[in-house]
């Protein structure tokens, strides 16, 4: 496998070089304080759903397709072009049949998880219930949000998560918490302390409905596994 020079700071059109300070945007908000300069960069649908979908490490195009269903490839496109250029990504290509061109979180944009979990940790609280028709359902989101939760003390441990899934059959999530923080991983733990196993259809039912535990599997060590379960469930609500 044969990789090309990063291309962090270069266009996505023929590798002109791009300046510290990306150009503004057509709509900014015009307003010198710290939220709407904020807002300039991450404010556009789908930027931080994409910061949160690469949680977890590289993408592909065509994973982050998968894992946001509900953005055309030409918006896809110009969003990750736009994030690029705002250095919130940096875009690795491989000299590969066929193409290979992944996707990877900056420094910069790695800040925005903790932005992630607190907007996750919100949803928990006032607009969480049950999937809505049309919403396509994806655990691993729900998963990959909660990176950027303030986890409670005492968690500590990887657990795995074995999902059968109806259509992709079973998938595998490892998540190893340690010193406050909860990193995921798509990929099976097979020395994890923890396992938790069961249908798709299992894990939506315990993320809407409290103290749910039909069809699930518990094994190995119990209450790593209960912990964080209700870390994921209840959103990660700070200490008073």
């Amino acid at each position: 496998m044969h990789r090309l020079p990063p291309t962090a700071r270069t266009s996505a059109e023929g590798g002109r070089p791009i300046s510290p300070q990306p150009p503004v945007k057509r709509h900014p908000y015009a307003q010198w304080s710290p939220d709407a300069r904020a807002l300039d960069i991450v404010g556009d649908k789908w930027t931080l759903l994409i910061v949160r979908d690469l949680a977890g490490g590289p993408r592909r195009f065509v994973e982050l397709q998968r894992t946001l269903p509900g953005i055309s490839t030409e918006q896809l496109r110009s969003r990750l072009n736009r994030m690029v250029a705002d250095d919130l990504l940096t875009r690795q290509r491989y000299r590969e049949v066929p193409p290979r061109v992944d996707y990877e979180l900056t420094e910069r944009s790695r800040a925005l998880l903790r932005v992630v979990g607190e907007l996750a940790s919100w949803g928990h609280r006032w607009a969480w219930g049950p999937p809505r028709p049309g919403e396509a359902i994806d655990v691993g989101a729900i998963l990959r949000a909660a990176t950027g939760m303030v986890m409670p003390p005492g968690i500590e441990g990887v657990c795995e998560i074995r999902l059968s899934h109806p259509e992709r059959g079973v998938l595998a999530y490892t998540l190893t918490a340690h010193a406050g923080v909860l990193v995921y991983a798509e990929r099976e733990a097979p020395d994890a302390a923890a396992r938790i196993a069961g249908p798709e259809r299992a894990f939506v039912q315990l993320f809407v409905a409290q103290g749910a535990r039909a069809e699930l599997e518990l094994s190995g060590d119990t209450e790593l596994a209960e912990a964080l379960i209700g870390f994921l469930r209840a959103g990660a609500p700070a200490p008073a």
